[in-house]
């Protein structure tokens, strides 16, 4: 079986050029899959007209990242699964560099079956935005080198797993732990695949070379509501799902930390959709089976430091 890109969609057209141009002059050729969540604009259209050799997993209606990848591995299945934003500009070794850090998909180990690309800032492409999903013991998730130069790729440790925006997926290991959790429709999905990974004891590996371009946040917005509803949904069932807050030390540094970064967003950007996000999944998160993390390699850091990397990320 031969490997292909996902490319979750949700009225995209006018990012669409950019990343399938990019994947047109790829060093090694691949086949592309577009998952579109029941977009309103163009995209469709724009992808048959002008990408023909693209294929189109039409949904019908905006089902999410994690539900959207799922559809269209199912529906088109490759082996490896390699997922790509639709807001990033790849360079002409992205998928060439993911498949030799994988190994080629002949002879691997299964427990390092993901691979991790890099993602680097638009702003200042010197910088990384993400080199992967890492997290503290709290499970507050950070992008992986962020804001590092790319000469830091070079020593770089690998992250707890891929960000779902340059990432590479052995098709067993994907399947093995059902992909990603529907419940979650957007953000922390793929944090969450890397925790159930590394319980199933699949190791993730960096792939420096691997690069795109990102337009960060370019669907939702870095400080709009929407997203701080969909990432706060997210937290809360994350909390509730790994039982974060059975241990007390975990659940004071985890509601400390909570109540920051709300009081942040009200203040800055008034709104509490982050504080009702969070309610909502943290009730939704009940009455489900408990995750174990098994022996995730999670970050050992100060709180101070955790709420100064999300501040990071937000700036």
């Amino acid at each position: 079986m031969r490997p292909a890109i996902y490319i979750p969609n949700f009225n995209g057209a006018r990012h669409l050029p950019r990343v399938l141009g990019s994947l047109r002059d790829q060093s090694r050729e691949v086949e592309v899959v577009i998952a579109d969540n029941g977009s309103g604009d163009e995209s469709v259209e724009l992808v048959r007209e002008s990408f023909p050799e693209v294929e189109i997993v039409e949904l019908g209606a905006n089902l999410g990242f994690g539900t959207a990848i799922n559809r269209a591995v199912a529906g088109r299945p490759a082996d490896p699964v390699i997922l790509l934003n639709s807001d990033v500009e790849c360079e002409p070794r992205f998928v060439e560099a993911l498949l030799d850090a994988h190994g080629g998909g002949s002879g691997s180990a299964f427990a390092t079956s993901s691979v991790a690309g890099v993602l680097l800032q638009e702003a200042s492409p010197g910088l990384i935005d993400s080199a992967g999903v890492v997290a503290d013991v709290t499970l507050m998730g950070f992008d992986h080198l962020h804001g590092e130069p790319v000469a830091s790729l070079a020593t770089a440790p690998p992250p707890l797993g891929p960000t779902g925006g340059a990432a590479l997926y052995e098709l067993e290991a994907f399947r093995s732990v059902d992909g990603f959790d529907e419940r979650i429709f957007l953000y922390y999905e793929d944090l969450d695949l890397a925790l159930r990974l590394a319980a199933a004891g699949v190791g993730c590996r960096l792939a420096p070379d691997a690069r795109a371009i990102h337009a960060y946040s370019a669907g939702l917005g870095a400080g709009s509501g929407g997203k701080y509803a969909h990432t706060g949904w997210s937290r809360g069932y994350m909390l509730h799902r790994y039982g974060v807050m059975s241990s007390p030390g975990r659940a004071l540094r985890s509601l400390a930390c909570e109540m920051a970064i709300c009081a942040g967003q009200l203040a800055i950007d008034h709104t509490a959709k982050g504080l009702s996000g969070r309610l909502r999944g943290w009730r939704d998160g009940g009455g489900l089976p408990r995750r174990e993390l098994g022996d995730a390699a999670l970050l050992d850091i100060p709180a101070r430091e955790a709420l100064r990397r999300r501040r990071q990320r937000r700036g």
